[in-house]
């Protein structure tokens, strides 16, 4: 699951500079934002600690063998 981190503006015009949100994708982190700060506006949207792969990317045996041995 990836994270997301999202700048928004509520609807009562407060800016809140950071809310990191785990999510399939960017719309499934958009929709649970939404639960949570109804009618707010987004200004940003990063994907927050991105190592350059691709969701869904398959991991080798290497990369497990090394998650395992730290």
């Amino acid at each position: 699951m990836l994270k997301f981190d999202f700048s928004i503006k509520t609807r009562d015009g407060q800016k809140i500079e950071s809310i990191v949100i785990a999510g399939r994708d960017q719309e499934d982190a958009e929709r649970k934002l939404r639960q949570m700060y109804r009618h707010c506006e987004i200004r940003l949207c990063r994907i927050k600690g991105s190592d350059g792969k691709q969701p869904g990317h398959a991991i080798s045996v290497e990369e497990i063998l090394s998650l395992i041995s730290k």
